[in-house]
């Protein structure tokens, strides 16, 4: 039997849909292994957080309540997550990767003396052993790597397992620990683009590159996006049109800017270079729209259409908002 640990994230008292997708990821080792599934998430006030990671699966949330915890602090976080770890021995610890899994896993898994796999799209118990499956050589293959030293961490890409919504409650336990030397501290979160849906947690993600010709232009990409409704797609945008100064690097899709794995990526007037396919080449159906049927982007699309992007685009943007609204 072993213990399979979720770290969630928790900001500003909401749970981020990512930590549920771990959960599920946990839930299968759990059932591989004969084990459970405990969530620890860190911050304040965090009831309504550790509520939905029971309603998720979680067999036990453990919650790093208190004032001490409220601005967020990756190396006071993975010290108090680190010692709640201690004492559960678990098998696997799994944390969404995000920004914060990115910094404080890490973290965690140097303070555990343990190895580490970052992106990960996949995790399984095989041959007495924990495994994960992570892109690798700009995602033109895979590599599996086997656990030799507990416990075996790793962030998951958002969007690669569904939300876990089995449950029906867990036991949570709330400490309160000494919050100790915080070497930094976020005071304050100056959010861009409020009420948008984060790119990587997007369930579509549209972009646009070079082929829309002037940035005025990528009205079209955010009116496509939001035609499938509030709080469904996102907005991204190639290095390139990036680069030029036409859309923000927060919007940038690829080795250099955010990997994505939606359900649904639609790329408009994108030819396609290797930058940007590793960060999208993922995603469960690929939508391409470009004048040159040559564009590398055919050749991973599960769907083409060769033609104008200023004629093709409008028209599926109307044809979708239809959809839309009779649903």
């Amino acid at each position: 039997m072993s213990n399979i640990v979720v770290i969630a994230e928790v900001r500003a008292g909401k749970l981020k849909r990512p930590s549920l997708e771990a959960i599920t990821a946990a839930l299968q080792l759990a059932s591989a292994t004969n084990g459970r599934v405990t969530a620890i998430a860190c911050g304040s006030g965090l009831d309504a957080a550790c509520a939905e990671l029971g309603k998720g699966g979680a067999h036990r949330v453990i919650a790093i309540d208190g004032a001490a915890f409220a601005n967020y602090s990756s190396d006071a976080w993975a010290k108090a997550i680190t010692a709640q770890l201690k004492g559960l021995s678990p098998g696997a610890v799994l944390m969404a990767h995000t920004a914060m899994g990115k910094e404080v896993l890490p973290r965690v898994s140097a303070l555990l003396d343990c190895g580490i796999v970052t992106d990960a799209i996949a995790v399984a118990w095989k041959d007495g052993a924990f495994t994960a499956q992570k892109p690798v050589f700009a995602g033109k293959a895979t590599l599996t790597v086997r656990a030799v030293k507990a416990p075996f961490c790793a962030t998951l890409r958002p969007n690669t397992y569904a939300p876990a919504t089995a449950g029906s409650g867990a036991e949570i336990t709330k400490v309160t620990p000494e919050a100790g030397e915080f070497l930094a501290v976020v005071r304050e979160v100056v959010a861009a683009g409020a009420g948008k849906t984060p790119l990587q947690e997007a369930k579509v993600v549209v972009s646009g590159g070079r082929g829309l010709k002037e940035p005025a232009n990528f009205k079209l990409v955010e009116d496509l996006a939001a035609a499938f409704g509030p709080g469904v797609a996102a907005v991204g945008a190639s290095r390139a049109v990036v680069d030029a100064g036409w859309r923000p690097h927060s919007e940038q899709v690829g080795q250099t800017g955010k990997v994505v794995s939606p359900p649904l990526y639609i790329a408009i007037g994108i030819s396609g270079a290797i930058q940007h396919l590793a960060g999208m080449r993922t995603a469960r159906t690929i939508v391409a729209i470009n004048k040159d049927a040559d564009a590398p982007i055919f050749k991973i699309a599960d769907y083409g259409i060769v033609g104008d992007v200023f004629e093709i685009v409008p028209a599926l943007t109307k044809a979708i908002a239809e959809v839309v609204k009779h649903k």
